[in-house]
């Protein structure tokens, strides 16, 4: 049944911007919704295809990558890697019954708290307002 409930989220942040970012959203005391979990990455194109199949299958209602801005990147080209898997695993995804709208990907920089705290807010507001993800290891 489709209303307003408590999601839960999964954000993989990388290390030296949005991670930062979502540091200075919290010290700013930024109001965010409370239903996401942060992982810590050292880059966003570290995160595998398989963390976000793995993060569904263990009960995520949704998942927020965020990553340095293109061209900001510590490692170069992490980001553009990260840009060329996010669209190749949302047809994925959806090829496996997964709505791709519970995947999202933003860029945030260290000085960007208010960008992290609407980018989080926005997004589960939106998975709240979906189905639950199915608990099961399977998909359809």
């Amino acid at each position: 049944m489709k209303g307003k409930r408590d999601p839960k989220v999964i954000v993989f942040c990388c290390n030296w911007c949005s991670y930062a970012g979502a540091d200075l959203a919290g010290v700013s005391r930024l109001q965010m919704e409370p239903h996401f979990v942060i992982i810590r990455t050292m880059c966003s194109g570290r995160i595998e295809p398989s963390f976000l199949v793995d993060a569904f299958s263990k009960g995520a209602d949704g998942v927020l990558i965020a990553g340095c801005h293109p061209g900001d990147c510590h490692y170069i080209d992490g980001n553009y890697k990260t840009i060329r898997r996010f669209y190749l695993l949302r047809r994925i995804i959806e090829q496996m019954g997964i709505d791709p709208q519970r995947i999202k990907l933003e860029w945030i920089s260290a000085s960007e708290g208010t960008k992290f705290q609407t980018a989080i807010n926005t997004f589960i507001n939106k998975i709240a307002e979906m189905d639950p993800f199915p608990q099961s290891t399977e998909f359809t």
